[in-house]
């Protein structure tokens, strides 16, 4: 993955600036090309230091292929709608330490469904300009209908009178997910991707295993 020169500011109003600017670059559009390798990235947090993780899959097969973290001092304050600026460049730097270039990737968090419709998986993949898609476990915006419970039904998440993403149930009998296009993904192949990642359980395999990883790298370090 090539690596690039992103700017990360370290104030409120720089990152109100950068997050209208990102914006305008995001894009909702099918996906060019079925993903061969897909990424999943998660995040937490010690102290005053934030643990990254990227799992890359090879896809349709769901083969784990490898894993990259890095550990981090936190660049930036807990502010909600800023989740970005706090765990991206982690993240991002994460992504950079894989050997295979992901043509997807996977974010625990959202895509447009986003106040400013500029979550982390949208912030990230504008930044990187590859296809994300936000896959979160809570809702941060919008009203829906309770999909039905079985697998693969889904109900509109709708924000400010826009469809901005998918109340997705990945198994039967368990809670949705909310799945929102970040990047150069539309709607419909954001649901598709996470639920034939999502074979065995309700989280997609790259998010669970990079969510694993990360709770995993937390313990050893309060230890």
């Amino acid at each position: 993955m090539k690596k690039l020169n992103i700017y990360w500011p370290d104030s409120i109003d720089e990152a109100k600036a950068v997050q209208a600017a990102l914006k305008d670059s995001v894009r909702i559009v099918p996906l060019r090309r079925k993903p061969k390798l897909i990424a999943g990235v998660d995040a937490a947090f010690f102290g005053d230091k934030v643990i990254a993780v990227a799992s890359l899959y090879k896809y349709p097969d769901l083969i784990d292929l490898e894993d990259s973290f890095v550990i981090l001092i936190c660049p930036f304050p807990y502010v909600p709608g800023f989740l970005s600026f706090r765990e991206g460049p982690a993240i991002i730097e994460a992504l950079h330490g894989l050997k295979g270039t992901p043509d997807t990737i996977l974010v625990d968090g959202q895509g447009i469904a986003h106040p400013k419709k500029l979550g982390i998986a949208s912030h990230i993949g504008a930044l990187l300009d590859m296809p994300t898609i936000g896959c979160a476990k809570s809702r941060l915006v919008g009203e829906y209908k309770e999909p039905k419970p079985v697998r693969g039904a889904r109900s509109a998440l709708k924000y400010n009178g826009e469809i901005v993403g998918s109340v997705l149930r990945t198994r039967n009998n368990v809670k949705p997910l909310f799945v929102s296009p970040g990047h150069r993904v539309d709607l419909d192949d954001s649901v598709r991707l996470v639920l034939g990642c999502a074979q065995k359980f309700r989280i997609p395999e790259p998010l669970r295993r990079a969510d694993f990883l990360s709770k995993k790298l937390k313990k050893e370090m309060e230890s």
